[in-house]
């Protein structure tokens, strides 16, 4: 099976768990409320699994010393930009039995994430949902899905018992591509954002480009700070750092980007922070702030190079106005 076959078939097993544990509980289109933040759960739960003990070992340290500030050093003894303290990994909760001792383990171990994986459950408002897993005696049964042997979720290949390899590691690339197709599947899937969507990525790569090429001669080797005000799910952010760097390199300098991103819809502003997460890109998640940028710019005190004017969302079933977004998505001032 080539990478891209697996990545593909990984989407759709766990597209597959919804139809498989959510059917006689959730509508269709509450799915995504489960789907896509047990789906970072699992991931970040894969990474950190190596290091756990070392993190329960600094916890307790920790806990000795009455330190309060434990950010950074829980984020270095877990090797990452996150960590779980809490005594549990996934697997550990597959042996619970009982719903009511699994439920009280599970919000145990939720409560021990870092606090920017806590940000993205809050927004995702993934806690909302666990009374009705409960309740229906599902949530035992969607933990030990997303723990299927078949589909490895983690950075690191499924070995046999003789070291051979049975299925290969996931790298941040392939899992971040995963979850962009969970998005996909699931914005195709749901009636109920017909009149609230992010712009077509062929659209964005038009904008991008009709904005650039007019300045590319003038790019110089240099630092820019990019920033789109309504980011959504940073879908022009990518591409417009994508579309920087190439016509950079075209003209034989090379930029430095850094992107800032502010979202008012909570779920948009999740995705695109879990999306970071799961890439390895945990420094670029904390330029990201969630609110109007009209109302609470969080980025006041910064000067930026290129940055896209908030846009007004589609509604009524109206696609938000390409003349608009065209002529108003990069303001260049550097250039």
């Amino acid at each position: 099976m080539s990478s891209e076959q697996n990545l593909n078939w990984i989407a759709g097993f766990v597209w597959g768990i919804a139809d498989d544990v959510l059917r006689d509980v959730y509508v269709r289109g509450q799915y995504r409320d489960e789907i896509l933040p047990m789906t970072v759960i699992r991931r970040i739960d894969a990474v950190l699994e190596p290091t756990k003990k070392a993190v329960l070992d600094m916890q307790g340290m920790l806990d000795q010393s009455g330190l309060v500030n434990r950010d950074i050093a829980l984020r270095q003894a877990a090797g990452q930009s996150f960590y779980n303290a809490s005594p549990f990994t996934l697997r550990d909760l597959t042996s619970r039995r009982r719903q009511g001792q699994l439920r009280a383990d599970f919000e145990a171990y939720l409560d021990g994430f870092s606090p920017n994986v806590q940000e993205i459950l809050e927004k995702f408002r993934f806690r909302n949902q666990l009374q009705t897993l409960a309740e229906a005696d599902i949530l035992g049964s969607l933990i030990q899905r997303f723990l299927d042997h078949r589909a490895n979720l983690g950075p690191e290949p499924v070995l046999d018992s003789l070291g051979n390899e049975m299925l290969p590691g996931l790298d941040n690339h392939g899992m971040g591509t995963i979850f962009e197709e969970l998005i996909r599947r699931f914005n195709e899937e749901s009636n109920e954002e017909a009149g609230e969507h992010f712009t077509p990525r062929d659209l964005v790569e038009l904008m991008a480009h009709l904005i650039f090429v007019r300045i590319a001669d003038q790019i110089q080797s240099s630092t820019y700070l990019v920033c789109d005000g309504a980011c959504g799910t940073r879908g022009m952010l990518t591409v417009a750092e994508a579309t920087l760097q190439r016509l950079a390199r075209e003209h034989g300098a090379e930029a430095s980007i850094h992107l800032y991103g502010q979202e008012i819809n909570a779920e948009a502003y999740a995705i695109s922070k879990a999306d970071l997460l799961l890439k390895g890109h945990g420094e670029q998640a904390e330029n990201l702030a969630h609110g109007s940028t009209l109302s609470q710019d969080a980025f006041r005190s910064l000067r930026f190079d290129l940055c896209c004017p908030a846009r007004p969302m589609a509604r009524a079933g109206r696609p938000t106005s390409t003349v608009w977004a065209v002529e108003g998505i990069f303001a260049t001032r550097a250039f």
